[in-house]
């Protein structure tokens, strides 16, 4: 059903007075002042080792220094090759200059959010603004409205945004704050030709000279032999080409063999690079993986299936197939080999790094089982993981999947409660939403559109748009090459919302209509009855969204008479909530107060709390607009109560904002104004564009 999983958005508490009848309720439930947001500082910690590039830097402080006041921001484009240090240079100078930007630093990797080569930038507007304080709640569904909401919320602020693996100037100027005051960092390996318009100074980063690059090498491992040995310094240094990424790995294997002359470990090198007719960096990469122990040797081979840039250590079980402790072993082997970077939320290997472990796997593994395993064993991790998390997340509701079963090999997430669920659901969002597409690019379909249906609830609290159509339009070829049809039915209605959510009418329109035709199909059980009635409610749900309210009360008064012949008494709760809600807006309120009062009577009586408050804010708002305020009043503070326990802002202004027409009702015009101060408030905070409504 479009909205049966609503009561389980934001992963907070969910206590709600229910109110039946209550005498007289006089509290006074105004918006407290707001406590202040805290400044967002999104760069991860300085590393142990770096090479200053103190040239580079003194460019960048020039053009800090001279940009003053100017009209937009300045944006410093630092251009270079992979793996040169580009990215690594961008997070020291925003470390260096933090102070200067009081707004925080904020930052996005465009390739994180990159699918077939672009890049949704309304997604990446709502990651940005997320990391401001601006709670998913109150983020516009298009680009237009995300970029002024944007706008309106960086305009008086001094931020520090960088932006790493742009490809294009014109991914980057709709990131660009509004204030004059900040400073734009983008990493991009070619130039931005299209930054027209904007103050830009483009810094090339190059390899790292010879010199610094044995400085560098000194600072990582601090051997005497560097000093002794100069020349073979300098030659490991001319072998790594100047990369950072390759030079880490070469001073760590440097390290490990402390007996060896530098010099007999060059000729080591170079008698690979001759047999094998290899680049340097690539002998300097296999000296570091063939020093590994046998586990983070097959990880280290394994981790280019892995379908997000981070890795944390339960995935890396699974990518073995064995338990927790082997797999947090073996990462922190290949950390301290400089072949992944450990970070607070896992592990990150280089693309470069990764491209060289593709290599090493498909030499070991020549028929592809190993790989092939690994990769049926990480997605059916995946998508138990998901599912349990859903389970928790959103409670029982219409799936059609089965949860794959455990293995004593392979751990299991320990999910403390629902809050814990969520959290895991948005911090592996890539890796979820990549294994969809691993899945089906594999031919492993049933997996391919099970992983969507956990994908849902996270929707529903995460509105990243580019991702939900991508991976359910997955779900649908999936379910449709196996002939699926329950599957099918469902891949093609959860699709539809966002594609209209996107005003993408026709697009969602005609899912909707293959949904209804295959549906046709389906037989009488229950479980199938349940699936058409909700068919017909996405459809409604469509007609809501264009204002066709005669449309979309026909679609959910049918899926109710189908909910009530199989004895669902959820379902036709929700309808009687929908069909009121629908009747409300087509201006019959004394029928709209009927329908809300069964739903809220229904929600009451199945303890369903968020459903018990959302009934009973539209019942209050349909007993207004009927011409009996009141008995509204009660209703209304009771989701005012709710809404501020379960902490939604957006929720709690657009319910201040009724309490505002029940005291003009009244004639309580100072407590009216009161309200909407706390709503316009509340709205500010949150980047809400000016004029825009919170009451419907």
């Amino acid at each position: 059903m479009v909205e049966e999983t609503h009561n389980s958005m934001s992963g907070r508490a969910e206590t709600v007075v229910q109110a039946g009848h209550i005498g007289e309720m006089h509290q006074h439930l105004h918006a407290a002042a707001p406590t202040a947001l805290p400044v967002p500082f999104q760069l991860p910690p300085a590393p142990a080792h770096f090479e200053n590039r103190q040239d580079e830097q003194d460019r960048i402080n020039r053009a800090v220094e001279s940009h003053g006041d100017r009209v937009g921001p300045l944006v410093i484009a630092l251009t270079g090759i992979g793996g040169v240090g580009k990215t690594a240079l961008g997070f020291h100078i925003a470390r260096q200059l933090r102070q200067r930007y009081t707004g925080g630093a904020l930052y996005v990797d465009l390739d994180d959010m990159r699918r077939d080569g672009a890049v949704e930038v309304a997604d990446v507007l709502a990651e940005l603004m997320t990391g401001l304080g601006v709670s998913q709640e109150w983020l516009k569904p298009s680009f237009t409205g995300r970029a002024q909401q944007y706008w309106t919320h960086t305009q008086d602020k001094r931020l520090l945004l960088v932006i790493d693996n742009a490809r294009f100037g014109a991914e980057a100027v709709p990131l660009l704050p509004a204030s004059a005051g900040s400073l734009v960092i983008v990493t991009s390996q070619g130039p931005l030709y299209d930054l027209d318009g904007v103050a830009t100074v483009e810094v090339p980063v190059n390899e790292l000279s010879v010199d610094d690059a044995v400085r560098l090498l000194g600072h990582i491992v601090e051997d005497p032999r560097l000093s002794a040995e100069p020349e073979a310094a300098a030659e490991l240094a001319r072998g790594c080409g100047g990369l950072p990424a390759a030079i880490l790995v070469a001073g760590q294997w440097i390290r490990k063999y402390r007996r060896r002359s530098l010099s007999r470990l060059i000729a080591e090198l170079t008698a690979e690079l001759h047999e094998k007719g290899i680049p340097m960096v690539e002998a300097v990469w296999d000296a570091g993986y063939s020093g590994l122990e046998p586990e983070a040797a097959r990880l280290y081979r394994l981790m280019s299936l892995h379908p997000a840039p981070v890795i944390t250590a339960p995935a890396a079980a699974a990518l073995l197939g064995g338990a927790l402790q082997p797999a947090e072993d073996a990462l922190e082997e290949l950390e301290s080999a400089g072949l992944l970077e450990g970070r607070d939320e896992g592990y990150r290997m280089h693309d470069l790094l990764r491209g060289h472990a593709d290599r090493r796997a498909r030499q070991a593994d020549r028929d592809g089982s190993e790989l092939a395993e690994a990769r049926r064993t990480l997605t059916r991790w995946y998508r138990r993981q998901a599912a349990r998390a859903d389970l928790l997340a959103a409670g029982p509701r219409m799936t059609f999947a089965a949860t794959p079963p455990s293995t004593s090999a392979v751990p299991d997430i320990r999910f403390s409660g629902k809050a814990e669920a969520l959290r895991w659901l948005e911090s592996q969002r890539l890796a979820l939403y990549g294994c969809v597409h691993r899945a089906f690019e594999s031919e492993l379909y049933e997996d391919a559109w099970a992983l969507c249906e956990p994908l849902w609830t996270h929707f529903l609290d995460h509105r990243h748009y580019a991702d939900i159509i991508d991976a359910f339009s997955t779900g649908v070829a999936a379910a449709e090459h196996l002939e699926n049809l329950p599957a099918m039915v469902r891949m093609r209605c959860q699709l539809a919302r966002p594609l209209w959510e996107q005003e993408r009418y026709d697009e969602a329109a005609e899912q909707l209509r293959w949904a209804l035709s295959a549906a046709e199909t389906l037989g009488e059980s229950v479980p199938e009855r349940k699936l058409k009635a909700s068919a017909v409610e996405f459809r409604g749900s469509l007609k809501y969204a264009q204002e066709d309210w005669a449309g979309a009360a026909a679609d959910f008064e049918s899926a109710r008479g189908v909910h009530a012949a199989i004895g669902n008494v959820y379902g036709v709760l929700l309808q009687n909530y929908l069909l009121g809600r629908t009747i409300l807006r087509h201006g019959e309120p004394e029928q709209a107060v009927a329908l809300l009062h069964e739903a809220h009577r229904a929600a009451r009586e199945q303890k369903r709390e968020r459903m018990t408050a959302r009934t009973g804010f539209a019942l209050g708002q349909a007993l207004r607009l009927a011409g009996r305020a009141a008995e509204a009043g009660d209703l209304v503070r009771a989701a005012l109560v709710n809404a501020r326990e379960r902490k939604s802002s957006f929720d709690e202004a657009r319910i201040l904002t009724e309490l505002a027409a029940l005291e003009d009702e009244a004639g309580q015009t100072a407590e009216a104004e009161a309200h909407r101060a706390a709503a316009r408030m509340l709205a500010a905070r949150s980047g809400r564009l000016p004029g825009d409504d919170q009451s419907s």
